[in-house]
């Protein structure tokens, strides 16, 4: 072996120990610069324990869908679920070499740069399905803006992170795998993550049933997604499924025939369903605060939660279709607030061409649209609606008066149509059953609000929180304080029964009186509605008539602050006014709180525990929570058996005696039959107790009622304090036809049994409707009335009182009618 020399060994020394010192150091500074790009990427195990954003649902109590809520609205589904030809139409038009690379298309990479570094192009199928994926966690994680980025050094960034990312991915998962995570990752367009998503949004089907043709749709929109939408540009996404097709005809994975079949098929999408606001708006939205302020708004957003609602979706409909038809017409009572617009003649034609067009696209579904007045006359109007002509006929149109509140519409009636409205006005229409003929309408101003609940389970099975969720989402069943009127009358009486010893013949005067408030100097003198006063009256008489002064004079005798204290203890949480007006319920309440006084009523003095949310679920099926009822029919046996033995142990708070809250509720029962304010409520020929109530400048309506299975509230009014309603609108000529309507259609069918009496110290008596005295064979009319025993009327001649309904020795024929018929 020949000698080197020295010489030689030095120079390999000067050569070599500064080329290994370079190379360490470029060694040293790439790991440097792979953990700069690498750093915050999402972790490998983040997709080995695949768990992305995903959809919470909502449900209704009788187990149908309503509402949504994610941040990606993505539904994970199995790989094995996905069709085969939907993988090889995303391989064909995505990725055809995807099984034969490593997870990079080096020739789809230079492709990409020299298209944007060099011609300054958009990037068009330089990515791989490795790479996409790899993007879409990127983008899952760390938002949508982190993988927008195209240009400079930002843009650069961008890629070698995706790089990063795509070799660990097809470094630790198999070919299959990185498809499952792509196909459940990436965004389809119209909020849809994933091919389930899409499946559902496009085609409102599962994707293991999807057609041919709308796999190949689906395939197609990973590249543009709103490019190629099939909402909003058809003839692209046509085009741009052939193109799909063709791919998989190429890569032989569909015959010609196929391909020519599906190429053929027209595109048929379907609006993307906004379940949210179709459904229940209301209470998907109270259930939404509901949730976020006891879980957190990210978790609702991201975790899939499964939350089950007490509400029962008809009956939601029942209350939706009663509250609209209620505020529609009460509304037109206050009379018609004139035309939307006024156009010259020289626009007319441009207008009904706009009108056509628009009832052709957006506005082919709506029931209420714009028509142009042309022509009017005194028994009818001549109206154009886009391409129809049609009347308006004065019999339909009697509301229309201009707006007076001190007027009384039902004594208003309009007896020509000359004044109501001209040629040239846009009006709001509705299509009668007629053909040709129209009924005039107007955008209501009034608001209402309704919630209904089940007193034995404590669900709300129903609410409505306005009349039009889209203009306001201001929630009048729970935000809404407004005052209740004579509504808040069977508060200060059961007060008077129960710390007063107050009974149904307990004798009032309703007569004028004048009170000071000392803390404004303001006289006081309340009045009647009637403006009439009746002298000494029962309790009963004044509750049923819904007298004001002898309520003023109960409040008196439990005292003021003791009236505002039982108030907050049946479940009033406003503040009370602690004055005399009190008693006619000038202190304002939340619908929901005065609910769940009547519902305290219902259940004899039982303090009801009142939910929304039944159960919830996290993703895994976990139960988070559970209040499911015993008496819901849709819970499993095993857990209405459990709900049912952890019932037993549950404390039970009695507000009220038992006593009281029965002797008020027959009370009640009385004010819903002719002549009491609340007669109407007869018409549902059911046993049913409630009370009405109007403020006494009109501004609110009242009305709330039950029947033994069942608790609604109703309320009517405008927003603001700026106009009242006329005359006539009482809680018992305008919300008890609301509550009427939503009890019909919610209790058709179903019976319901009369309250029995919940002690024996309930006793019947035969009394004298007008002076609350024991009745004789004298009295013309003798009612049964309820009182607690030891407290009812004494009898002149020895009348023995009746336990539990029971009739006395000596009761007449005609009282022992009564007491049957009870």
């Amino acid at each position: 072996m020949a000698d080197r020399g020295p010489g030689k060994k030095r120079l390999w020394v000067l050569i070599g120990i500064p080329s290994g010192v370079l190379a360490l150091l470029g060694t040293i500074a790439l790991v440097i610069v792979y953990a700069a790009f690498a750093k915050g990427l999402p972790s490998i195990d983040w997709a080995r324990h695949y768990r992305p954003p995903i959809v919470t649902n909502v449900i209704s109590g009788d187990q149908q869908l309503i509402g949504e809520f994610y941040d990606e609205r993505r539904v994970v589904v199995p790989y094995e679920r996905i069709p085969k030809k939907l993988v090889q139409a995303f391989i064909a038009s995505e990725d055809a070499a995807f099984f034969d690379h490593g997870g990079v298309s080096f020739t789809g990479l230079v492709r990409g740069l020299y298209q944007t570094y060099v011609k300054r192009a958009r990037i068009v199928g330089g990515s791989t399905l490795s790479q996409q994926t790899a993007k879409a966690i990127i983008a899952s994680s760390e938002g949508v803006k982190a993988v927008r980025v195209r240009s400079g050094w930002a843009g650069v960034r961008r890629k070698v992170r995706e790089f990063i990312l795509t070799r660990r991915l097809e470094s630790n998962f198999t070919k299959e795998q990185i498809l499952n995570l792509y196909l459940n990752e990436v965004y389809l367009g119209h909020h849809s993550y994933g091919v389930q998503a899409a499946a559902e949004n496009y085609f409102r089907k599962n994707v293991w049933e999807l057609t041919l043709p709308e796999m190949a749709l689906i395939a197609g929109l990973p590249q543009a997604p709103s490019k190629y939408s099939p909402f909003a540009y058809p003839e692209r996404a046509k085009a741009r499924r052939a193109y799909v097709l063709r791919r998989m005809f190429e890569e032989g994975m569909i015959s010609a025939p196929q391909r020519t079949v599906a190429d053929a098929a027209p595109i048929e999408v379907y609006p993307v369903q906004d379940i949210f606001r179709e459904t229940a708006p209301y209470v998907t939205e109270h259930v939404r605060r509901d949730v976020v302020a006891r879980y957190g708004n990210q978790r609702l957003l991201q975790d899939g939660l499964q939350i089950f609602t007490t509400v029962d979706l008809e009956r939601e409909h029942d209350a939706i279709a009663a509250t609209l038809k209620g505020i529609l017409e009460v509304d037109k009572r206050q009379g018609f607030r004139g035309p939307l617009m006024h156009l010259p003649e020289k626009d007319w034609a441009d207008f009904v061409q706009k009108e056509e067009k628009f009832l052709q696209a957006d506005g082919k579904n709506d029931d209420v649209v714009a028509a142009l007045v042309t022509k009017v006359e005194k028994e009818q109007v001549s109206v154009t609606v886009g391409p129809s002509k049609g009347i308006i006929p004065l019999a339909s149109t009697w509301w229309a008066r201009k707006p007076n509140s001190e007027l009384n519409s039902e004594y208003s009636k309009i007896s020509t149509l000359k004044g109501v409205v001209a040629p040239g006005d846009v009006v709001l229409v509705r299509a009668t059953e007629n053909k040709g003929e129209y009924a005039l309408e107007q955008e209501p101003k009034l608001q209402g609000a309704l919630i209904s609940l089940d007193p034995n389970s404590g669900y709300v099975v129903a609410m409505i929180g306005g009349y039009d969720f889209e203009k306001s989402e201001f929630n009048r069943a729970f935000q809404a304080c407004r005052q209740p009127g004579s509504a808040f009358k069977p508060i200060i009486y059961s007060a008077a029964i129960e710390q007063r010893g107050f009974t149904p013949s307990t004798i009032l005067l309703d007569a004028p009186m004048v009170t000071d408030d000392e803390s404004t100097g303001k006289r006081w003198k309340p009045n009647n509605y009637d403006e009439a006063f009746q002298g000494e009256v029962p309790v009963r008489k004044a509750l049923i008539h819904s007298l004001n002064t002898p309520a003023i004079r109960t409040l008196q005798q439990v005292g003021v602050k003791s009236a505002g204290a039982w108030a907050h203890k049946l479940g009033i949480t406003t503040k009370i006014n602690e004055d005399l007006s009190m008693a006619l319920g000038s202190s304002c309440v939340y619908l929901w709180d005065l609910t769940q006084v009547f519902t305290l009523f219902n259940r004899m003095g039982q303090r009801p525990h009142l939910i929304f949310v039944r159960r919830v679920l996290d993703r895994d099926g976990r139960i988070l929570e559970d209040h499911s009822s015993f008496y819901d029919p849709w819970t499993t046996l095993p857990d209405r058996i459990a709900s049912g033995y952890a019932k037993l142990f549950e404390p039970v708070e009695q507000v009220i005696q038992p006593e009281t809250a029965f002797l008020m509720h027959h009370l009640m029962e009385e004010v819903c039959k002719p002549p009491g304010t609340g007669g109407r409520a007869v018409a549902l020929g059911k046993p049913v107790a409630g009370k009405t109530g109007t403020t006494n400048d009109l501004f609110d309506a009242w009305f709330m009622g039950y029947t033994k299975d069942l608790v609604t509230g109703v309320w009517v009014g405008y927003d603001t304090y700026e106009v009242p309603m006329d005359k006539y609108e009482t809680g018992g000529h305008t919300a008890l036809p609301i509550w009427l309507d939503y009890m019909q259609r919610a209790l058709k069918g179903v019976p319901q049994p009369q309250f029995d009496p919940p002690t024996e110290n309930i006793v019947w008596v035969s009394v004298d409707a007008e002076t609350g005295k024991r009745a004789t064979d004298l009295t013309r009319q003798p009612v049964l009335e309820a009182y607690l025993k030891g407290t009812d009327p004494p009898d002149e001649t020895q009348q023995i009182a009746a336990p539990n309904g029971g009739p006395s020795p000596s009761t007449t024929a005609a009282q022992e009618a009564l007491i049957k018929g009870l």
